[in-house]
C-alpha cells in the first residue's frame, strides 16, 4: 500500500495534519495505537491561550520562554477564527475573553512586563488593578492585586475538536485506522516503510504526532529525541446555572477555570498528577486536587459551593526545556515531528506548517528553534529497528 504521507497519531495534531493535507490532495492514511483523540487531546482543558501563560505548571522545574510564545500564539488564534466554518461544524468554540490575575507585587510586575509582550505581537489586552478587575469581574476575590484581560481568549471543546478534524480529513480521502500501534519504520532512499498491525505503507513522509509516544515512535526509525513526557490532571464540578463567562487564570500559579457549554466548571492549570501510565490510564492525585481546588476557591470565592464531580489525568509531550517541537528531524528527510506543551491552542497552525513542510513550502511561522535537532541525541542505525 502506498501514501502520500503517513501520520502516526490522531490526536488533535495529527487530525489537524490530515485535514490539511487531505484537502490539499494528499493521499492520507492516518494510525493510531487506540481510539482516536482518547489520550492527551482528549483528557485535555480545550483552553484556547492568546495572552501569554504562567512560565510553570506546578512541578515543572524549566521555566518556557513566554515571550517566544506569543507570535505563535497570535498565530494560532487567527486560524481558530475560521475552524467551525473551515470543519462544517460546531465544535462549542467560544471566545469569551479571560482574564490573567496576579496576587503579588511580583506577580503583578510579571502582568506589566507581558502587557508589553503582547502588544509587541499584536495581541490586545488590557491591564486592570484589583479593584477594577473586581468591577469587571464581581466573581474575583480580595486576594486579587491585579489582571490583564483579552478578549481573544477562549476555549473549544477537546472532545469535538479531534473528532471533527478527523470526520472533514475523511471526507477528503483521508484513511484513518485506529487500534493499529506502529511497531516498525524502515527507510529506503527516498521512501519510508511503517508497519502498523497487519497494515504496511510506504510513503515519502512521515509525520510523528504520537503525543507522549513521539519518542518512541521516533526510535522506531532511529531517531532519538529527549522527550519528557508528564500527566497533569482536571477536575470538573457538577452543572451550574451560567455564573462565569469567561476564562480565569493565574499568571504565578497552576490555574485555569471556566464554565462549558454543559454548566460544569473545569479547573486545571496543569497540576501533576500522581503517575504517568503510558501503558493505560495515569492516576489522579489527592494532593493536586486539594491545592488545585483551594487555588480556584480562592480566587473565585463562588466555586465553594459547588460540588466536585470528577477528577481526571491524562498524559502531556513536554519536552526537557518546555517549548514546542515542530520541524524535519536532520538527516532524516521526510520524517517530520510535532508536540510538546499547549498542543490545543497550536492545533490549527501546526496542523498548516506541518502541511507545508510535507510539500516542501516555507512554514507560516518561524519554527527554526523549534525544531527536532535540539533534542536530538546519538541516532540508531536503519536497521532491525522494531518495537518491543
Amino acid at each position: 500500500m502506498n501514501a502520500d504521507v503517513v501520520i502516526v497519531g490522531a490526536g488533535v495534531l495529527g487530525a489537524a495534519a490530515a485535514w490539511q493535507l487531505a484537502r490539499g490532495g494528499s493521499r492520507v492514511v492516518i494510525f493510531d495505537r487506540s481510539a482516536p483523540g482518547r489520550e492527551g487531546s482528549g483528557t485535555t482543558a480545550g483552553n484556547l491561550h492568546v495572552q501569554a501563560v504562567h512560565t510553570r505548571r506546578p512541578g515543572q522545574e524549566v521555566p518556557l520562554d513566554s515571550a517566544r510564545f506569543l507570535p505563535l500564539q497570535r498565530a494560532a488564534s487567527d486560524r481558530w477564527e475560521s475552524v467551525e466554518d473551515d470543519l462544517e461544524t460546531s465544535v462549542e468554540l467560544r471566545r469569551s475573553g479571560g482574564f490573567t490575575i496576579a496576587e503579588t507585587p511580583d506577580q503583578c510586575q510579571e502582568l506589566k512586563e507581558k502587557h508589553t509582550w503582547e502588544a509587541a505581537a499584536g495581541i490586545p489586552t488590557e491591564v486592570l488593578d484589583g479593584d477594577a478587575a473586581r468591577a469587571a469581574l464581581p466573581l474575583l476575590g480580595p486576594t486579587v492585586a491585579a489582571a490583564t484581560w483579552c478578549e481573544r481568549d477562549g476555549y473549544a471543546n477537546p472532545l469535538k475538536v479531534t473528532p471533527a478534524y478527523l470526520a472533514a480529513a475523511a471526507r477528503h480521502g483521508a484513511e484513518l485506522v485506529p487500534y493499529a500501534p506502529v511497531r516498525e519504520i524502515t527507510r529506503r532512499g527516498a521512501t519510508w516503510r511503517v508497519t502498523a498491525g497487519e497494515h504496511v505503507v510506504e510513503t515519502p513522509v512521515v509525520i510523528d504526532v504520537a503525543g507522549p509516544w513521539l519518542g518512541e515512535i521516533a526510535a522506531l526509525a532511529g531517531i532519538r529525541l529527549r522527550m519528557t513526557p508528564v500527566a497533569i490532571q482536571m477536575h470538573a464540578t457538577v452543572r451550574a446555572p451560567v455564573t462565569l463567562s469567561h476564562l480565569v487564570q493565574h499568571i504565578g500559579e497552576g490555574l485555569s477555570v471556566k464554565q462549558v457549554t454543559a454548566g460544569n466548571l473545569l479547573i486545571g492549570g496543569g497540576w501533576p498528577a500522581g503517575s504517568l501510565n503510558l501503558a493505560g490510564r495515569s492516576a489522579t492525585s489527592t494532593r493536586s486536587l486539594l491545592g488545585n481546588v483551594a487555588l480556584a476557591v480562592r480566587v473565585l470565592p463562588f466555586i465553594r459551593d459547588l460540588r466536585l464531580l470528577r477528577a481526571w489525568a491524562g498524559p502531556l509531550a513536554a519536552t526537557p526545556d518546555e517549548m514546542p517541537l515542530i520541524g524535519e528531524v536532520p538527516g532524516e528527510p521526510g520524517f517530520l515531528v510535532a508536540g510538546g506543551t499547549y498542543a490545543f491552542t497550536f492545533a490549527p497552525l501546526w496542523g498548516e506548517t506541518l502541511r507545508r513542510l510535507a510539500e516542501g513550502a516555507p512554514p507560516p511561522v518561524e519554527i527554526a528553534d523549534l525544531g527536532p535537532d535540539r533534542l536530538m541525541t546519538q541516532p540508531m542505525t536503519h536497521e532491525g529497528r522494531q518495537r518491543c
